[in-house]
C-alpha cells in the first residue's frame, strides 16, 4: 500500500491518549480559534476587485504572528456551501460549522470614488453570535499597505489577544508584506489561483507569483509561496530553491524552514536528521508553531524516538487544540503496533471529526482497516476519498489493491481507470509499472477462470 511508513515502535501505554487529552484541554482555554473570510467588493471595478482576498490574505499573515490564535485553514471553507457573499448569517453558519470561536469578514467599498475598507467581526457566544462593531477605515489613493497593517491591528485588539510589542510589531509588518502594492496584487491573485487545487490553476499560481517576486524581489512570501505551489505539483527541486531562497531573504521567516522539514521528512533517502533540525530551526523562530511541531513528532518517531514524538505532538496539541495532523501523526504512530489497533482507528476518526475533508486522515484509517482484513470497511474510506478526487491517484491506487481481495473483475476496471490516470504523470511511472503488471496477473486469471 502507498504512503505507509512503517516502522518498528515500542509498546505505548493508554497514558499517551490521556496526557494528550490533558494538554488539549488546557490549549483550549488558552487559545481562540479564528475564521478569517474572504472580504466581499463592493462596487469596485474589475481591477480592483482582487483587494477583498486581499484584506483575508493580509489578515492570515499577519495573525499567525499571534500566540493565542489559531488559524481555521482556508481549505476547510471548500466543505461548506459558498454563499453568494460572506454577509452575517454566512459568517456565523460558517463560524457554527467550523467550531471558530470568531469570525472575522467585512467588505471594501468605493463610494464616491472614494475607496474604504469596512470589517466586521463575530464572536460566538455558545454558538451565538455577537456581531463586534468596528469603525470604516478610509484608503487614500497608494496607501492600501499602511492600512493593512492598520486593519490587522484593529483585528487583534478587538479581539483582546495578548500582544507583547514584538507580537504587535510582527502583527504589522506581515499584514503588509511588501511595500509594492503591484506585488501584492500578483500575489493575492496567485493563492486565488493555487485554491483551485488543479493543474491549470497551479500553472496560474506560478506565473502570478513570479510577477509578485518581479515587483519586489524581496517579497519573502511570494517566494514561500511559489514553492508550495512546486511542492503541491511535485517539483520538489523547484520547490526547496524557493523555501531556501525564503531563509535568505529572511532568516527569521519561520514558514520555509518547516516545508523543508516536509520535504526531507519525505525525501527517497530519509534524512530525518535534517528533518527535525529544520523543524527546530522553524520552532526556535515561533515557539507556537503548532505544524512544525507535529512535523518534529513525524521525524522523530520515524527514528524510533517513541518518547520525543510524543512530547512534540502534546506540544502541537498545546498551541493548536484543533489540529487534525496530530492525531493522524498518532495513527500511523498507533498502526505500526500492531497492538494498538483501536488506538490508531480512533486516532484516525478524531482526525476526521475535526476535519472531515482531512484525506491523509481517511486513508491512514482506511490502510488500517485492511490490514485488520476489513475490505469492506477500507473499501467505504477509499471510496470517499475518490468520490471526493476523482484525481488521487494514491487512493485510486489503494481501492485497486483491496478489491483484488473481493471483486476481481472490479480490480481489473480500477487498475485500468488508475493507469489512464496516472499514466501520464512522470512522479507515477514507477507505481504504474506496477499495477500494469497487476493489472495483467488479474486479467490472466479471469481468462483461466472463463
Amino acid at each position: 500500500m502507498r504512503n505507509r511508513l512503517p516502522r518498528k515502535l515500542t509498546v505505548l501505554s493508554g497514558l499517551v491518549l490521556g496526557l494528550l487529552a490533558v494538554f488539549a484541554g488546557d490549549a483550549i482555554a488558552k487559545s481562540r480559534v479564528v475564521l478569517i473570510l474572504p472580504f466581499v467588493p463592493v462596487d469596485l471595478a474589475r481591477e480592483d476587485q482582487w483587494l477583498a482576498e486581499g484584506l483575508a490574505q493580509s489578515l492570515m499573515l499577519a495573525l499567525v504572528q499571534a500566540p493565542a490564535v489559531v488559524q481555521i485553514e482556508r481549505d476547510r471553507l471548500k466543505q461548506l456551501a459558498q454563499p453568494e457573499s460572506w454577509d452575517d448569517q454566512a459568517a456565523a453558519s460558517a463560524a457554527k460549522a467550523l467550531r471558530a470561536d470568531a469570525v472575522l469578514y467585512g467588505e471594501v467599498r468605493r463610494v464616491g470614488g472614494d475607496l474604504s475598507i469596512h470589517p466586521r467581526a463575530l464572536e460566538m457566544k455558545a454558538d451565538k453570535p455577537e456581531r463586534i462593531a468596528l469603525e470604516p477605515v478610509p484608503v487614500p489613493e497608494g496607501a492600501i499597505i499602511d492600512r493593512l497593517r492598520a486593519v490587522a491591528l484593529t483585528y487583534a485588539r478587538t479581539l483582546k489577544l495578548p500582544l507583547s510589542e514584538s507580537d504587535a510589531a510582527r502583527v504589522q509588518k506581515w499584514a503588509g508584506p511588501t511595500t509594492s502594492s503591484r506585488a501584492f496584487e500578483a500575489y493575492v491573485r496567485g493563492r486565488v489561483a493555487s485554491y483551485r487545487g488543479t493543474q491549470d490553476g497551479n500553472e496560474a499560481a506560478i506565473e502570478l507569483l513570479g510577477k509578485a517576486i518581479e515587483n519586489d524581489p524581496q517579497f519573502v512570501v511570494a517566494q514561500f509561496a511559489l514553492g508550495t505551489v512546486h511542492q503541491s505539483l511535485g517539483n520538489r527541486w523547484k520547490a526547496a530553491a524557493q523555501f531556501r531562497a525564503s531563509t535568505q531573504l529572511d532568516p527569521a521567516y519561520p514558514e520555509p524552514y518547516k516545508a523543508l522539514g516536509d520535504l526531507f521528512l519525505t525525501a527517497p533517502r530519509r534524512l530525518f536528521d535534517q528533518a527535525i533540525e529544520a523543524y527546530t530551526k522553524a520552532l526556535d523562530i515561533r515557539p507556537f508553531y503548532a505544524d512544525a511541531y507535529v512535523g518534529l513528532g513525524d521525524a522523530r518517531a520515524a527514528k524510533g524516538e517513541v518518547d520525543a514524538a510524543v512530547a512534540a505532538y502534546q506540544k502541537a496539541l498545546n498551541h493548536n487544540p484543533i489540529n487534525a495532523k496530530v492525531y493522524v501523526s498518532l495513527g500511523k504512530l498507533y498502526y505500526s503496533e500492531k497492538n494498538l489497533y483501536y488506538e490508531s482507528v480512533n486516532a484516525y476518526k478524531k482526525a476526521l471529526d475535526l476535519d472531515p475533508t482531512f484525506v491523509d486522515a481517511r486513508v491512514g484509517l482506511a490502510e488500517v482497516y485492511e490490514e485488520k482484513g476489513l475490505y469492506q470497511e477500507a473499501i467505504t474510506e477509499y471510496k470517499r476519498v475518490v468520490d471526493a478526487d476523482e484525481k488521487n491517484t494514491s487512493a485510486l491506487y489503494n481501492l485497486a489493491l483491496v478489491y483484488e481481495k473481493v471483486d476481481v473483475k472490479e480490480a481489473v476496471t480500477l487498475w485500468e481507470r488508475y493507469i489512464k490516470l496516472a499514466g501520464p504523470l512522470p512522479s507515477e511511472k514507477d507505481w504504474v509499472d506496477v499495477a500494469k503488471l497487476h493489472l495483467k496477473k488479474l486479467r490472466n486469471q479471469l481468462e483461466k477462470g472463463n
